[in-house]
């Protein structure tokens, strides 16, 4: 048998007689062509969920920003200006990153860190190993800690139920202490675990000293860290995210309103601020919108007013320039592919799992679907046979491969069908 090589741009297959098996490319969306018009109504296979439509507007500049401190991150649809140092905005349900910048690179995390020693504690209270209704006993290393404060009494005893508000919505460095000290014995012990699981989050460039973020030597997060930590959070603890919700908390006769600017206007759900002198004013976000959820880091900013607007603008960016488009369906039958010398002439070909990528508003006109495959597909094919793939190109991504299988048996003709078939294809050769 000889090979050879077909491709074809259009939405047709070749009917030519084959000698071979061809390498075959069937384009299955190309430009702006319609992903609702490739199959019947109901069927499923290709289907795009809009979020919305509208445009960005374009950048204005934050408050107390110093001239000449916009510099670009780099996003999906091109540079971004930002007066944040850095920045990470990422789409919760696919991974996909929006924009980033300097997003690998080590910055004093402030109280961010304070969403690490969150998950420690909330992984201690699934473990059964702490209750929300426990009381901690307040240390003096505690009570005299310094920074952002709950106003925990000296030798009390705290509920860890307020200690996480105490923590999460004041930013109380004392709570991280007794907390710290109550789970482990102590801060050190503490931060153990903190760094231990930061490397099975896969937190590359994330190191802890504290539990609290007060600056240290060696102290140190990504931008692209405070993301990976947010979404595991919110993926999986979420009988404990609202916590990051709460607009306020009373404590000691003390009431405090959560430091996320975003969080207490109703823009966010959570998650956590935080401000050191070298590392400027951060914040971590995480929004909702139709079904599309953002988690979003940036720090870097110079002011608490500068944090909030650039942070709300930068949110709002994300949600109008992107939407998540469902491509394809798991078992969704995407062709139907002759087999050569088979009881049937042709077996459906069908995806292996849903394809669910976001993409920049208008992609329709820009992404590329197309079907790999040798044709035919020789007799006897069995049904989860993997026969070729589904590339996926022009996304502003790498290609993107799925597997595609055969979507039901095909036995192999008889002895008679065979003859009758090779020499059908030889008469019409002639």
């Amino acid at each position: 048998m000889t090979s050879g090589h077909t491709r074809l741009r259009a939405a047709t297959l070749s009917t030519a007689p084959h000698d071979g098996r061809h390498p075959t490319r069937r384009a299955i969306l190309c430009g702006a062509a319609s992903l609702l018009a490739l199959l019947p109504a109901g069927r499923g296979a290709l289907a795009a969920r809009k979020h919305r439509a509208a445009t960005a507007a374009p950048p204005a500049a934050a408050p107390d920003a110093p001239p000449g401190t916009y510099a670009p991150a780099n996003s999906l649809i091109g540079p971004v200006d930002t007066p944040a140092r850095w920045a990470c905005i990422v789409d919760y349900t696919t991974g996909a990153v929006l924009l980033e910048k300097a997003a690998d690179e080590r910055m004093p995390p402030s109280s961010l860190t304070k969403m690490m020693t969150a998950y420690v504690v909330f992984g201690m209270l699934r473990a059964g190993r702490l209750k929300l209704d426990q009381s901690l006993t307040v240390s003096e290393k505690a009570w005299r800690m310094q920074g952002s404060k709950m106003f925990v009494p000296l030798q009390g005893s705290v509920m860890v139920s307020d200690l996480i508000q105490g923590m999460v919505i004041q930013s109380g460095n004392d709570a991280c202490i007794v907390l710290a000290e109550g789970v482990a014995g102590s801060e050190d012990q503490f931060v153990s675990l903190m760094n231990a699981q930061a490397a099975q989050l896969g937190m590359t460039n994330s190191h802890f000293m504290n539990a609290t973020g007060w600056p240290a030597d060696g102290h140190y997060m990504s931008a692209r860290d405070v993301t990976t930590i947010a979404m595991h959070l919110i993926h999986d603890f979420p009988e404990y995210y609202h916590f990051f919700s709460e607009k306020s908390f009373r404590y000691n006769k003390i009431s405090q309103e959560n430091r996320n600017a975003l969080v207490v206007k109703g823009i966010a759900d959570g998650l956590k601020t935080g401000h050191t002198d070298a590392g400027g004013y951060g914040l971590c976000a995480s929004s909702e919108r139709g079904g599309n959820r953002i988690v979003m880091a940036v720090n870097g900013l110079p002011s608490s007013n500068a944090r909030a607007f650039e942070s709300e603008r930068l949110l709002e960016w994300a949600f109008v320039n992107f939407e998540n488009a469902t491509l394809m369906h798991s078992g969704a039958v995407i062709d139907n592919a002759p087999v050569w010398l088979g009881r049937a002439p042709t077996v459906p070909l069908v995806a292996t799992r849903d394809i669910l990528l976001t993409l920049p508003h208008g992609w329709q006109n820009r992404v590329h679907i197309s079907l790999d495959y040798k044709s035919p597909i020789p007799a006897p094919v069995t049904a989860g046979q993997q026969v070729g793939e589904v590339v996926i190109s022009n996304t502003g991504l790498a290609d993107i491969r799925v597997p595609v299988v055969a979507g039901a048996d095909v036995g192999r003709l008889g002895l008679l069908g065979r003859a009758s078939a090779v020499l059908g294809q030889k008469l019409g050769h002639h």
